[in-house]
């Protein structure tokens, strides 16, 4: 989208909200807001079946409301497993941890498929809640195979539903190693991602902050919540029941 090319956006895809040493640094980095970036976290829910513990995540995640805007990120199979498996209703999983989410007094203003999943049911379910989503991305994820529910697209859209609805998104540009290998070369708007975990790798760590450095001389570095202000008026583009390409 024209006239977004100036700036950068930076999004975390909370796994392992749990895990001491990881949260730890976590909050550290939102605490310093690295280079001027505030990074939204998006927040994996309790997996309350594997037992994790839904107190201590409710706590971190109000913790977190004190530091960023706080986003929601779905894993279909677990901790370790991001994208859905056999005989698992993806939108339904996203509908009820929404419900829990706001039965505790946390309402997410953005959201993040795991493993960029995203399909027609669960874009409804997004928009439905009046979030923002994360889903997509300008490139294809090495990993997923051909016909694997996904959104490709060139920069922020909205998409228009089957139901009419309108969903806003803005689509993920960079890894780490992407943002390293491409940062020469920077064409157009910028919105970074990283896991926390990256964090507690010193090497991966120090790449982060270099990285951010270095990005904030050639980009502006806004918050989701602007950059979603910013694309309000993005081109419209239908959901076409299928990855749309660049």
């Amino acid at each position: 989208m024209k006239g977004l090319e100036r700036y950068a956006v930076v999004s975390c895809h909370v796994e392992r909200p749990l895990d001491d040493a990881v949260w730890r640094a976590f909050e550290r980095m939102l605490e310093r807001r690295p280079s001027g970036f505030v990074v939204t976290p998006l927040m994996r829910p309790p997996a309350l079946d594997a037992g994790e513990d839904a107190e201590r995540w409710i706590a971190r995640a109000r913790r977190v409301v004190e530091l960023a805007p706080l986003g929601h990120h779905t894993h279909w199979g677990g901790p370790s497993q991001a994208r859905p498996v056999v005989g698992i209703d993806a939108a339904a999983v996203v509908r009820d941890e929404i419900d829990w989410l706001r039965a505790h007094g946390l309402r997410p203003a953005s959201f993040c498929g795991g493993g960029w999943y995203l399909d027609e049911a669960v874009a409804e379910v997004l928009a439905a809640a009046g979030y923002v989503d994360c889903s997509a991305t300008t490139f294809r994820p090495p990993y997923l195979g051909d016909g694997a529910p996904r959104l490709q697209l060139p920069g922020p859209r909205r998409v228009r539903l089957p139901s009419g609805a309108s969903l806003l998104e803005l689509p993920a540009t960079h890894s780490l190693g992407m943002l390293a290998r491409g940062l020469a070369r920077l064409d157009g708007f910028v919105h970074l991602h990283f896991h926390d975990w990256e964090l507690v790798d010193r090497r991966r760590a120090l790449a982060l902050s270099a990285l951010l450095r270095v990005l904030r001389l050639r980009r502006r570095p806004v918050a989701l919540a602007e950059l979603a202000q910013l694309a309000a008026g993005a081109e419209e583009v239908a959901w076409p029941g299928a990855t749309i390409d660049t």
